[in-house]
């Protein structure tokens, strides 16, 4: 893997650091409000996942083909099992084993992105309703259950409903959000149940040009916004300082979802950073 390998923690959390600014999302910013400890064991969770992500993608080095991909994403899983044997080889492994020493993090739930990378690089078109609860489950719920777990929020079973729930409508706002993204890659995760009340053919590219879009995105809208309702429930069985960033990240999807329940014909205007902060307070200050 071309990845730093493992050395000594100080250098191993500066090559993570680096991996996740290289990223150039908005998550590191969001994480600031997590003490150092914690906020070293997401960055861990959160660079594993942007490696296997960009391998599923065919961006990182060495992933043109299907083949490629699938042998870099069973470097990974042997690298996660040396990793819970105390035997890292990379600097995010090293990080990842120190993180899951201390916070007990399930190995499985790494084990299943994997699983879920290797969806992606398949590409996925138009999934049933059960292969796409499959999918988030992997890509998304997995991560949450990771996360609220180094968020020090984790209690037990409304922990584990609120995390499934939000990482539902979370992906599911990103499905709506990059049909045409996806198209161009051959990949087309809205389900077939939505295509067929929508009237839209599984074809990846006619979907994105569909004059009936609107209405699967409108339909999968409805899915997304049961999914952030049932987070929102599960709220008040937390206790709310270690929750912040999951609400943090909450608020800016949820107002997505909201502009374009206003009108689903054309996508809202992208949202400035300040503009994303300022929804994730709203959030973190509702009532709950």
């Amino acid at each position: 893997m071309s990845f730093a390998p493992a050395s000594t923690p100080p250098q191993d959390m500066a090559e993570v650091r680096r991996v996740v600014a290289s990223a150039g999302s908005s998550f590191a910013a969001g994480m600031r409000i997590l003490p150092e400890t914690r906020r070293r064991a997401i960055h861990a969770v959160y660079a594993f996942c942007r490696a296997v992500d960009d391998i599923a993608d065919g961006d990182a080095p060495g992933s043109d083909c299907t083949r490629q991909r699938a042998e870099l994403l069973d470097r990974w899983e042997a690298e996660m099992d040396e990793v819970f044997q105390g035997r890292p080889h990379t600097a995010i492994g090293a990080e990842i084993a120190h993180a899951a020493d201390w916070l007990e993090l399930p190995r499985q739930e790494f084990m299943l992105i994997l699983d879920g990378m290797r969806m992606d690089a398949r590409s996925i078109i138009a999934p049933s309703a059960e292969e796409l609860a499959a999918y988030i489950r992997r890509v998304a719920g997995a991560v949450g259950i990771l996360s609220m777990r180094c968020f020090g929020a984790w209690c037990g079973a409304p922990s584990e409903r609120f995390a499934l729930s939000l990482a539902r409508g979370l992906q599911m706002t990103n499905i709506l959000r990059d049909v045409e993204a996806d198209a161009a890659m051959g990949r087309l995760y809205l389900p077939a149940h939505v295509l067929a009340e929508a009237g839209l053919p599984a074809d990846p590219q006619a979907v994105a040009r569909h004059p009936g879009l609107p209405r699967a995105r409108a339909a999968l809208g409805r899915e997304a916004r049961a999914a952030f309702d049932a987070a929102t429930v599960e709220i008040p069985a937390h206790s709310r300082t270690p929750l912040l960033p999951a609400l943090m990240m909450m608020g800016p999807y949820e107002r997505l979802l909201a502009r374009w329940e206003a009108d689903w014909s054309k996508p809202p205007p992208r949202r400035s950073r300040l503009g994303k902060l300022l929804d994730g307070v709203v959030t973190v200050a509702r009532p709950g």
